[in-house]
């Protein structure tokens, strides 16, 4: 009997080989040849489930937002959770955190991130996934510090609009640095400098 093949979880096998060529190699890389080989398919099969290297990348693109969505939706669950004021401020820096490079999973991540989001400039076809992490990530920013204002650990008067804002570009360029310049900003520095900005966060006027 001939191979019954899960069409979805090919295309997912699929991306899954763009991720690691962009990973290693660039954006430019992930040519269809190049993403056939690393996939272990042959070419044509390849193209039986993209119809062009555009589909392709777009599609690779949305699982990365995907994966990256979820992670982060987990940290959103165990926010809502009861907790107290102490804990709460632990489990917001926790959240915040996972959108730095403070591991080799986010690591690589930003990697890919920065790669689609820079080419989203000139492929229209990447710009909706660019927009919807960036957009998901400002929400997820508004809705702890707006959290944390409304439980009184941040100040009633605070710019929650301003302040979204400011800590989000904080992230990516945090996350810009030590991508672009591996080993000049740890896991612990990162950290240290979301921790000294929230805790500023506290006295802002």
């Amino acid at each position: 009997m001939p191979k019954i093949v899960d069409p979805g979880a090919r295309r997912k096998t699929v991306a899954e080989a763009v991720l690691r060529v962009v990973g290693r190699s660039g954006l430019e890389a992930a040519s269809l040849r190049n993403v056939a080989e690393e996939a272990g398919l042959a070419i044509g099969s390849v193209r039986h489930y993209f119809s062009d290297h555009d589909e392709l990348v777009i599609f690779a693109m949305g699982e990365l937002t995907g994966r990256i969505e979820a992670r982060v939706l987990a940290h959103v669950d165990r926010l809502l959770d009861p907790a107290d004021a102490a804990e709460r401020r632990t489990r917001a820096e926790d959240l915040l955190a996972e959108f730095l490079p403070l591991d080799r999973e986010r690591h690589e991540e930003a990697v890919l991130w920065i790669a689609f989001a820079t080419a989203a400039r000139t492929r229209p076809g990447l710009l909706p996934h660019a927009r919807q992490l960036q957009d998901g990530m400002l929400g997820v920013v508004t809705r702890v510090l707006r959290g944390g204002q409304e439980a009184g650990g941040l100040p009633a008067d605070l710019d929650i609009g301003t302040e979204s804002l400011r800590l989000s570009a904080l992230l990516d360029g945090l996350t810009l640095q030590a991508v672009l310049q591996p080993g000049t900003l740890t896991p612990d520095v990162l950290r240290q400098v979301l921790r000294r900005h929230l805790d500023s966060l506290r006295t802002s006027a």
